[in-house]
């Protein structure tokens, strides 16, 4: 103390005004100066003894340079002078006699400045951020109860309590707080489940599941019921959630939204048949007075299509029933650019399940036609009618269909798309150098599927084309291609045969075992496709076509069998040992899936 004493008449007397130099002394602090530093805050705290900042500075300095006795005397002084602020004050006298070693004394100097907290909202909340700061979280929970207590509002500090358990780990309590936040102010709900999300470890959902049954006994808020539901979409529990939107709904009287907005989540996380349950009770239940209806009929079409036509497996019975509905739902709400995109799935119903493609040229051709129809509605009509004239063998009628796409939108996706489908064409006439120059100008696409595609094409056509000095192989498999993608899977199996016949270990060899596999899941004869793609994988392991074989081996494992240990295993080897796949994060988004990783995507399967 006496340094200090020595240094404070020393600047003094060097002409420094101290209590005007705060600055001086946060830079002394800084710059670990404590001795400087803590004569300077001493001058501050006797000017301003009412500056808290001041004070608690002058006391770290002392700390520093362990003058606990000075430390003492300086607190036990604002002490008497600030009784208004006993307890933060007896916050940092306890803080000083931990530094001494008096745990017990300073046990009782914490406990006491709870004691004396007062009715004051900033005050109760300055006391708990204290403990806080000395991550003394179960004092910090007592002021605050204490506080709630005072105030004589159980609910006041819900949030703060909240955090505090969190911070301890405390996971049935933090919990409980936060339930009681959101009943004492549902508006609270969004910023809960955000927390909940992000420091709620997965295993201690059912504790969170149990206690909102708890409060739902009693005449809970109807948030609490959201919050529910909230925690049963995390678990991917589509159908739970539903039950408690649809008791909502009928609860509140609605028109439906919560049950429709659960749908089009369902259905983004392709969760297809809760998503078909959600929107069938809007058109079922809820009828056309509801804003929904249309909406929800139209998507509840989309969901069930990719269900039955998702890895081919489906008898023409139930696409005949598809169709019926996709006709009935067209008849009541129209033919207009409002169903244009209803009418476009009906005519790829048609084309590729169906195997009708004049039937899906005429409705195409309609779609074109309706005034109004949004021009990408249009030009998607166009794509799909000119793969309509590619699958009759018009192949004059496809690419100017193609054309007018690309021209159109030049710089568009749909531009790419239709670029990359006359490059197909081209290569399916056999034309593989100018296929092969598009396609290399499409690995730079802005789409990552068909930049993808771009790439195997490039590659493909590159490495079969220059091992031979006729290109006779590569022209009977591309005529097996185009056959497959006409639906005439005899004749391309007889092409593939021939080939090997007049080729015999030739480098497409791994390519028509793949083909073959192609042809047969279409077939869904899904065994022997599975027998091909392994085929490929075994023999051909370093060829381009394995990562390709592999990737559809495991869908059909994962899909099909429903052996989801095998289909894991098999991305997993993707991922591994073809890294540089265009696979490889599709193959690693599946296997984080299937692992159960929180938050995993799924990726679309591939034709």
């Amino acid at each position: 103390m006496q340094k200090i004493l020595f240094l404070v008449i020393s600047l003094a007397f060097s002409g420094q005004v101290l209590a005007q130099n705060p600055n001086l002394a946060q830079h002394y602090y800084n710059n670990g100066e404590y001795e400087k530093a803590a004569a300077i805050f001493q001058q501050l705290t006797e000017k301003s003894p009412t500056n808290d900042y001041y004070l608690g500075r002058y006391i770290d300095c002392l700390l520093a340079v362990e003058d606990f006795a000075e430390a003492e005397h300086a607190i036990k002084k604002a002490l008497k002078k600030n009784k208004k602020k006993a307890s933060s004050l007896l916050v940092t006298y306890g803080k000083i006699q931990e530094r001494e070693g008096k745990v017990d004394d300073a046990q009782k100097s914490y406990l006491k400045a709870i004691q004396k907290l007062p009715a004051n909202r900033y005050e109760i909340h300055k006391l708990a951020n204290a403990f806080i700061m000395l991550t003394k979280y179960d004092l910090g929970i007592k002021a605050l109860k204490r506080g709630a207590k005072l105030l004589k509002d159980e609910n006041v500090f819900a949030t703060n309590l909240g955090d505090l358990y969190r911070r301890k780990g405390d996971y049935p309590n933090m919990i409980q707080s936060y339930l009681e936040s959101v009943a004492a102010e549902p508006g609270r709900l969004h910023s809960v489940e955000s927390v909940l999300m992000r420091f709620l470890p997965q295993e201690q959902y059912d504790e969170l599941k149990e206690q909102l049954y708890d409060r739902l006994q009693d005449e809970a808020p109807v948030q609490i019921q959201e919050l529910l539901a909230w925690v049963f979409v995390q678990e991917r529990d589509f159908d739970s959630a539903f039950r408690q939107m649809k008791a909502i709904d009928v609860r509140l009287k609605e028109d439906g939204r919560r049950v429709f907005e659960l749908a089009r989540l369902a259905q983004g996380e392709k969760a297809y048949q809760a998503a078909i349950q959600g929107f069938e009770y809007i058109v079922d239940v809820k009828g056309e007075e509801s804003p929904f209806y249309y909406e929800a009929k139209q998507r509840a079409l989309e969901c069930k299509t990719i269900v039955l036509t998702e890895g081919y497996q489906y008898s023409q019975g139930q696409i005949d029933s598809l169709l019926m509905e996709y006709h009935t739902f067209l008849d009541e709400a129209g033919h207009n650019r409002y169903t244009a995109p209803m009418l476009i799935e009906m005519a790829n119903i048609y084309a590729f399940y169906k195997k009708e493609p004049k039937q899906a040229m005429k409705i195409l051709e309609e779609v074109i036609t309706i005034p109004g129809t949004k021009r990408e509605l249009v030009a998607e009509a166009k794509l799909k009618l000119g793969d309509m004239y590619l699958i009759e063998g018009d192949v004059w009628e496809s690419s100017l269909l193609y054309s007018q796409v690309d021209k159109e939108f030049k710089e568009d996706l749909l531009g790419q798309e239709a670029r990359f489908r006359n490059a197909q064409l081209s290569y399916y006439k056999g034309d593989f150098e100018w296929a092969q120059t598009q396609f290399g100008v499409l690995k730079n696409a802005t789409s990552r599927p068909i930049a993808n595609d771009a790439i195997d094409m490039s590659v493909f056509i590159m490495d079969n084309l220059g091992l031979d000095t006729t290109p006779e192989p590569m022209r009977l498999y591309s005529q097996a291609e185009f056959m497959v993608f006409q639906n005439k899977f005899d004749a391309a199996f007889a092409k593939l045969d021939t080939l090997l016949e007049k080729y015999p270990e030739h480098s497409l060899d791994d390519d028509v075992l793949y083909l073959k596999g192609n042809i047969e899941y279409k077939l869904q004869h899904f065994k022997k496709a599975a027998k091909y793609y392994a085929a490929v994988v075994d023999q051909y392991p370093d060829d381009i076509r394995a990562d390709n074989a592999l990737f559809k081996l495991a869908q059909i494992n994962e899909l099909i069998f429903k052996d989801l240990k095998k289909a894991k295993e098999l991305y997993e080897k993707l991922f591994i040992k073809y890294a540089d796949s265009t696979f490889a994060i599709d193959a690693r988004k599946k296997f984080r899936a299937l692992r159960g990783d929180t938050g995993a995507g799924e990726s679309e399967p591939q034709s």
